[in-house]
C-alpha cells in the first residue's frame, strides 16, 4: 500500500502531509506523556519487527500479494500513539533509504499506515474487547481490527488517487477494497498469532496489563527479540513472495503504473544493496541494515522523548 511519487498530485501530497504532521506530532507529545520510561526499548524492538515483517509478502488470490502493515498491532501492544511513531519511523526509512513508497507521498502513506490504521484499529480493537472478553475475545478483537483498519486504509489510499485524477473513484474503491479484503485476512491473522505469542510469553508487554502487572526487565527480551527480528530479515525476507502488492496489483491492472517516477534516488532502491550481484544475498543485507536503523532511530527517538530512566528500569 505504499504510495510511490507520481501516483498523487500536489494538492494531495500537500494535503495529507499537513494532516500526517499534526498527528505526528500530537503522537509524539503523547508518548512523551504516557509512555513509562522502562518501555521505551520496546519502540526499537517494535520499530524493527515491523520492518523485517513489512519484507515478507505473502502470496493472495489472482497473483497479488500482500504484507503486515502492523499499526493495530503496536497500538495493542503499546498504545496508538506509540504505533504511530513506531509505523512513521519504518516507513520513512523504507521511503528515503529503499525507495519503498514516494517522498513527496510520504504524508499520504503516514497518514494511510501510521495514523488510520493504527488509531481506528485500536479503536476497533478496544470496541470488540469490551464485548468479548478473555484472551480468546483479545485474539479475535485484534484479527478483526486489524482486518478493518487494512481495508479501512485501502479505501483511503483509493480516495487519494481519486482525488488526484489519477483512476476514477468508482473504479478505485472496489479494486483496492476488494484486494485488501484478502489482504486484511493476512494482516489479521499475523496480527493474532504474534499478539498471543506476546500474551503467553509476556503479558506485562500488552499495554492495558502493564499498567496493573508487576514491572519486569525487559533488556533481555529486546536483545533476543532484536536477534529473531534480524533472523526475519535475513534468512525470509529474501525467499518472500515476488508477486506485486495490492495497490501496484490495482496500478498495472487499470494502467497507471507508468505514472510511478522516484523523486530522489535511494541507497538500496526495492530493497537491494548495490555492489552484491547476488540477489538474495542483497536482500538479506538490506533487510538487516534497515531492521538496524529503525530500531536505533525509534529507540533515540524514545530516550528523547522520554529522557528519564534508571538502572533498575533497564
Amino acid at each position: 500500500m505504499h504510495i510511490p511519487d507520481g501516483f498523487i498530485d500536489g494538492k494531495t501530497a500537500a494535503v495529507t502531509a499537513v494532516i500526517s504532521a499534526a498527528g505526528v506530532g500530537f503522537a509524539l507529545r503523547q508518548v512523551r506523556r504516557e509512555l513509562p520510561p522502562r518501555r521505551v526499548p520496546l519502540l526499537g524492538l517494535a520499530a524493527a519487527f515491523l520492518f523485517a515483517a513489512q519484507m515478507v509478502n505473502f502470496p493472495v488470490a489472482g497473483g497479488t500479494s500482500g504484507h503486515l502493515v502492523g499499526g493495530t498491532l503496536v497500538a495493542a501492544l503499546l498504545g496508538p500513539s506509540a504505533a504511530v511513531v513506531v509505523v512513521t519511523t519504518v516507513l520513512i526509512v523504507q521511503c528515503f533509504l529503499f525507495q519503498d513508497g514516494g517522498v513527496l507521498a510520504l504524508g499520504a502513506n503516514v497518514f494511510n499506515m501510521a495514523i488510520l490504521n493504527s488509531v481506528i484499529g485500536y479503536v476497533i480493537y478496544r470496541v470488540v474487547c469490551h464485548w468479548l472478553t478473555g484472551i480468546r475475545g483479545r485474539v479475535t478483537a485484534i484479527a478483526f481490527a486489524s482486518w478493518c483498519a487494512t481495508v479501512l486504509a485501502a479505501i483511503c489510499c483509493a480516495g487519494q488517487l481519486a482525488w488526484s485524477g489519477t483512476i476514477p473513484w468508482s473504479v478505485a474503491f472496489p479494486a483496492m477494497a476488494t484486494v485488501h479484503m484478502f489482504i486484511g485476512v493476512g494482516e489479521g491473522l499475523i496480527s493474532a498469532l504474534v499478539f498471543l505469542a506476546v500474551y503467553r510469553a509476556r503479558p506485562d508487554l500488552i499495554t492495558e496489563m502493564a499498567q496493573t502487572g508487576q514491572p519486569q526487565r525487559l533488556g533481555e527480551l529486546v536483545r533476543y527479540g532484536l536477534l529473531v527480528t534480524l533472523g526475519v530479515a535475513v534468512f525470509v525476507a529474501p525467499f518472500a513472495c515476488s508477486w506485486p502488492d495490492g495497490l501496484d496489483s490495482v496500478a498495472d491492472k487499470f494502467g497507471f503504473s507508468h505514472k510511478m517516477s522516484p523523486l530522489l534516488p535511494a541507497p538500496a532502491p526495492n530493497y537491494l544493496v548495490p555492489g552484491i550481484h547476488w540477489a538474495v544475498g542483497a536482500t538479506a543485507v538490506a533487510g538487516a541494515a534497515g531492521s538496524l536503523i529503525v530500531f536505533v532511530l525509534a529507540l533515540l527517538m524514545g530516550r528523547w522523548l522520554v529522557p528519564k530512566q534508571t538502572k533498575a528500569d533497564i
